[in-house]
């Protein structure tokens, strides 16, 4: 359409009839979501996960509110950038939705959004303090503090030190206060479910290791004050169901 040009002559108007118009060719704006999208940092362990091709059907059919969730919030950005909290067990599908919602957004609205694995976002900090590594803390967090959507995948998975929750602290409240939206997943629940079993007095008892197993929540793991940050910039979406990993091994022995 632009013969390599990268600009479309736009048709003339009924009150302009002889002004020659030009805008971006869609071939550029294409490239452009091509270069975001690699930016982006999507494993290739997820690059197929699309809101198309999340499953919600038959034993999963519970995880439907999620995707409706997702899908919402594509629609609605950036009109609303409140963020969203995935939370779930294993294999329901949370990473899966983060990246498809991101897919959408670079892809159909050109937003420039970055992936993260907590666990990963860590170690590249605290290995920016290697004298032999030609790298700063600053150089690490500056993409994080500056992308207009983040994904911060798996949060709380890291065994909680000050310096966890300070470093936590430090990105959630960054954002927060530059009001940049923020997609974050993580297996532990908002608010604890029971309480402790009198015969989990000691740490290392089966009883207190199913404790911590089963009902450690977020507020444990990166500290309440950030937990409470959490319900201000984001919504919570719950979801419930079967480990998709789980079904996908026993289908392939049927």
């Amino acid at each position: 359409m632009c013969e390599g040009t990268g600009w479309k002559t736009l048709p003339s108007t009924s009150s302009a009839p002889r002004d020659r118009r030009v805008t971006r060719c869609d071939c550029q704006l294409r490239l452009r979501n091509q270069t975001l999208l690699a930016a982006a940092r999507i494993p290739k362990r997820y690059e197929h996960c699309e809101l198309a091709n999340f499953e919600f059907d038959g034993l999963r059919v519970s995880l439907a509110k999620a995707r409706l969730a997702a899908c919402k919030f594509v629609e609605d950005y950036p009109i609303d950038r409140t963020g969203l909290l995935l939370i779930g067990t294993i294999g329901v599908g949370k990473t899966h939705l983060a990246v498809g919602m991101i897919k959408e957004l670079v892809l159909g609205k050109g937003i420039a959004c970055l992936f993260y694995d907590y666990r990963e976002l860590l170690k590249q900090i605290q290995n920016s303090y290697n004298e032999t590594v030609k790298t700063t803390e600053l150089d690490v967090l500056r993409p994080v503090f500056e992308t207009e959507v983040l994904v911060l995948d798996e949060l709380g998975a890291v065994k909680p030190t000050e310096w966890v929750w300070d470093t936590v602290s430090l990105i959630l409240n960054t954002r927060y206060n530059d009001n940049r939206t923020t997609i974050i997943t993580t297996n532990y629940r908002n608010l604890a479910e029971r309480e402790r079993p009198s015969n989990a007095t000691s740490s290392r008892s089966p009883e207190a290791a199913r404790y911590a197993s089963e009902t450690e929540t977020i507020g444990d793991r990166i500290g309440n004050r950030m937990r409470s940050r959490l319900h201000e910039m984001c919504r919570i979406v719950t979801m419930e169901g079967t480990d998709f990993r789980e079904h996908v091994k026993s289908a392939s022995f049927r």
